[in-house]
């Protein structure tokens, strides 16, 4: 009896001591986790990047760091991001700024000359060069509007089955009186019976802002050629110039918003139509294509399904 009592207390003894030593060693554990995870929260604050490391045993702190890992990047990535749009968003303001500074002091200096001008011709003059400076005015304040309306989701996509050509007609009538300013002659090839769904306000923004483009960077005397081809899935809408073209890396920031040409920085616009042209046409289930060489010009050619999803889409 005394030995099964003893045997009882000496195991007793070793479960106890046992218990003890998980004790101390989970307790050893979760500081060392906390102060792991302390020191990592601690370098993510101060934007420092995590390196992955190698597991050196599979416990919750190996799991748990390897996620750390991916958030930091994730973290560090969206810092970027913002950081750049702020960059780009201080560049816009200071373009607004430096277009409406300089529309306004114009239009402030052909009113200070024509006060003290008698001769009706020159007032004239002054007068159309006055509608310009007006004209640019309104043009960066239909651009921030459009912008505005972007970034708060207040434009609807509206489908309907209607002619393309009068799109076409709408989207070239916009452009014309530029193109012709330049002596660039724009040629259009389509079937005026041609019927597609989809929304003729919208979409003739978005072929627009791609001929706006297109006139924008083909020197006088160019051309353009506009082609409307019909395909088994797709209606596809070619507009090509013999402009100076686009250099190859730039080709994939191009439809980024605010993204304008360095050559024509000082050129009025805020860089968002080739953004809301892509927005457009890709939320209507379609898509934009570029093809390029530099001297030589460019095609952007947008692509419209001959169906419609039935789906309602927002932007």
């Amino acid at each position: 009896m005394e030995v099964i009592i003893f045997i009882m207390f000496f195991l007793l003894a070793i479960i106890t001591i046992f218990l003890f030593w998980k004790y101390v060693h989970l307790k050893l554990d979760i500081y060392e986790y906390t102060q792991n995870l302390d020191t990592v929260l601690t370098r993510m604050l101060k934007s420092e990047e995590l390196k992955p490391e190698p597991y050196k045993k599979d416990d919750l702190w190996s799991s748990v760091y390897d996620r750390l890992v991916r958030l930091s990047r994730l973290y560090l990535h969206k810092n970027m991001e913002i950081s750049e749009e702020k960059d780009k968003l201080k560049e816009l303001v200071s373009d607004i700024s430096h277009q409406t500074k300089t529309s306004i002091a114009n239009i402030k200096l052909y009113l200070e000359i024509m006060t003290d001008e008698s001769n009706f011709k020159k007032n004239q003059e002054y007068m159309r060069k006055m509608n310009g400076q007006i004209n640019k005015l309104d043009f960066l304040l239909q651009s921030m509007v459009k912008m505005s309306r972007l970034e708060i989701g207040t434009i609807k996509i509206q489908k309907q089955n209607t002619l393309l050509a009068d799109t076409l007609a709408m989207a070239i009538s916009n452009v014309i009186i530029k193109a012709e300013n330049k002596d660039i002659k724009i040629k259009v090839e389509y079937d005026e019976k041609l019927k597609l769904i989809h929304d003729k306000k919208w979409t003739t923004e978005a072929i627009f802002n791609i001929l706006d483009n297109a006139v924008k960077y083909t020197n006088n005397g160019g051309h353009i050629r506009v082609v409307v081809c019909r395909q088994e899935l797709f209606t596809k809408i070619s507009i090509e110039d013999n402009g100076k073209g686009i250099v190859p890396e730039r080709l994939g920031t191009i439809f980024t918003r605010f993204y304008r040409e360095p050559e024509i920085h000082d050129n009025e616009g805020i860089g968002i139509g080739l953004y809301l042209a892509r927005k457009i046409i890709t939320l209507q289930n379609g898509y934009i294509e570029v093809q390029s060489k530099v001297g030589k010009g460019s095609i952007f050619m947008i692509y419209l399904p001959n169906r419609d999803s039935g789906k309602i889409t927002i932007l």
